[in-house]
């Protein structure tokens, strides 16, 4: 497989979105639960345990990455079945990730998914590791094998690199 890089980086008035989308297979309420119910997202994504509720933390345990695959994530916003917005801490630091689903028809639904970026993350590292795991999500709800990290990374790096230019940025002088 030859993934395509999707995603795009935006300037916002605080640092940059990196944002895809991704048509899943299925409903919305299928949708839903594959990207918040800890057996679905072990399919493609990671485990948790701890209260499902706003403001609460949860444990994570991701299931496709090696050494210390452990996180924590506060839920900030959860509204079921389209808007969840989560953020993770762990030895890599603090990320903001938001997701929205819209349904597009009783078979499919439309997932928006924004990775707000601090100063400190470099999309060419993230957007990859992002395009392997919504194209994971897309193979588990279809029930396709899974894809294969090796042809996220470091292929789909440069386009990455590319989509963010010191002249994009809003705190650019330029």
């Amino acid at each position: 497989m030859t993934p395509t890089p999707t995603g795009q980086v935006i300037p916002t008035a605080i640092g940059r979105d990196l944002v895809l989308e991704r048509v899943l297979p299925g409903s919305i309420d299928d949708a839903w639960a594959s990207i918040t119910e800890s057996d679905r997202l072990a399919r493609w994504f990671c485990t948790w345990t701890g209260e499902p509720r706003v403001g609460a933390t949860l444990e994570l345990t991701l299931v496709a990455e090696e050494g210390d695959a452990k996180s924590q994530a506060e839920i900030v916003a959860c509204e079921p079945p389209t808007h969840l917005v989560v953020s993770t801490h762990d030895q890599g630091g603090t990320w903001l990730l938001e997701a929205t689903l819209t349904p597009i028809d009783s078979n499919h639904t439309r997932l928006r998914f924004v990775h707000h970026l601090d100063e400190e993350a470099k999309s060419e590292e993230v957007g990859p590791g992002w395009e392997y795991y919504l194209d994971a999500l897309v193979a588990a709800m279809d029930g396709n094998p899974m894809p294969s990290f090796d042809d996220y990374w470091p292929s789909l790096a440069s386009a990455y690199a590319d989509r963010t230019s010191p002249e994009s940025s809003p705190n650019s002088l330029a």
